[in-house]
């Protein structure tokens, strides 16, 4: 489906009203922001997988946590 085939005519416009009293909101996030000491070898291996590095160490870490949930009694 391409944009054009978008049927967006039961849209009313946005007035001028609209966007003077607008306000941005931004999702809560769930993340917490952390220091983790992490050897330079496991950090340099993260770091050369991409731009998204401390997406996959945190992904990493929810597996590992998951693995290990029921096992930590």
């Amino acid at each position: 489906m391409t944009d054009e085939d978008i049927d967006t005519s039961d849209i009313p416009p946005l007035s001028e009203n609209f966007f003077a009293t607008a306000k941005l909101r931004l999702p809560i996030s769930l993340e917490a922001t952390v220091a983790v000491r992490v050897d330079s070898q496991t950090l340099e291996w993260f770091q050369h997988q991409g731009k998204e590095a401390e997406k996959h160490m945190a992904s990493a870490l929810r597996i590992y946590a998951e693995a290990h949930k029921y096992t930590d009694a």
